[in-house]
């Protein structure tokens, strides 16, 4: 048993701690929907895996999973092909690279991803994810997300798919660039359009952080006792998160918070304290490397005051 007191009066200190940070960094703009967002919303959800969740700030606020997807969409993967199939189509390792970034397909054979968690490793795992159509697909990963965030509502952000979809250059151009390197098959817009809606979910932060607490307990819904994820994925997907799921500040991030954690430039970080809890926080304002700054602040905090650092 966790002998740590999640109150909200401590959540609550260390939002407003927080909020200073959020002038340290920038809305993203590159995606026109997500530019809306305002850089001052700060919140965090702490979901223990035994009891309730504990919130401040504006977690009210809904924000689409971006980045955070990717994750999921990887776990689908594997449940789907299992580990050999998936990794002839992306490797392990960290980049040292934007997420976005073209430079090793081209320049490191066999030209296949560096991982799941960046631009061209997601949109490769978008293309094994089972399903006969884009909506098919799409239909699964939601109902997958639905179920460990425990609301059937949760959907897709029309307007930000349209809004990725129609500024989407960058991603076209390494879906195309692994298309020609035979590193995905098929189709590659509905690829395309799989990914984009993927990244265009709407959750809140009491959302990720109940998916982040399913992880931290192995796959096991603590609330049905259902096994939802096998533990070797979810194992692997923690590994990505703790090398690759902070972009290039990855290293910072495991020095200085110590959790696995993935972030979105919407703002969102979902964060796994393994055997404990899972924490979702949101604070659009990013730093230049493409995480909330005050979001990491904030899981800085929490790992600092209840000593939750892995290593």
């Amino acid at each position: 048993m966790d002998n740590v007191r999640y109150r909200v009066e401590e959540l609550q200190e260390i939002v407003r701690d927080a909020r200073r940070y959020c002038d340290a960094g920038r809305v993203a703009d590159y995606i026109p929907e997500l530019a809306k967002a305002s850089k001052h919303t700060l919140g965090v959800t702490v979901y223990p895996i035994h009891q309730p969740p504990v919130s401040a700030g504006d977690c009210g606020t809904r924000f689409t999973m971006q980045s955070i997807s990717k994750v999921f969409t990887l776990l689908i993967a594997l449940m789907d092909n299992g580990e050999e199939k998936l990794f002839e189509r992306v490797g392990m390792e960290p980049t040292g690279d934007n997420f976005n970034s073209m430079v090793k397909l081209e320049l490191v054979e066999p030209g296949k991803p560096f991982n799941p968690m960046i631009n061209a490793g997601a949109i490769t795992v978008s293309s094994l994810i089972h399903g006969r159509s884009p909506a098919e697909k799409v239909e699964r990963i939601l109902s997958f997300i639905r179920k460990l965030a425990a609301d059937d509502s949760i959907c897709v952000d029309e307007a930000v798919y349209r809004s990725e979809a129609a500024t989407a250059d960058r991603n076209r151009s390494l879906a195309y660039f692994l298309k020609h390197n035979q590193v995905i098959e098929g189709d590659v817009e509905q690829h395309l359009e799989v990914y984009f809606r993927h990244c265009s979910i709407l959750v809140s932060c009491e959302h990720i952080a109940r998916m982040a607490m399913i992880l931290a307990n192995g796959g096991v819904d603590p609330a049905s006792g259902e096994s939802l994820i096998p533990p070797r994925y979810v194992q692997i997907a923690k590994v990505f998160m703790t090398t690759c799921g902070m972009y290039n500040a990855s290293g910072e991030f495991a020095i200085k918070v110590g959790i696995p954690a993935k972030s979105g430039v919407s703002g969102g970080i979902l964060a796994v304290v393994p055997g404990r809890m899972g924490i979702g926080t949101i604070g659009p304002a990013l730093s230049d490397k493409g995480n909330s700054v005050a979001g990491v602040y904030m899981l800085q905090q929490l790992s600092a005051r209840w000593q939750l650092s892995i290593f």
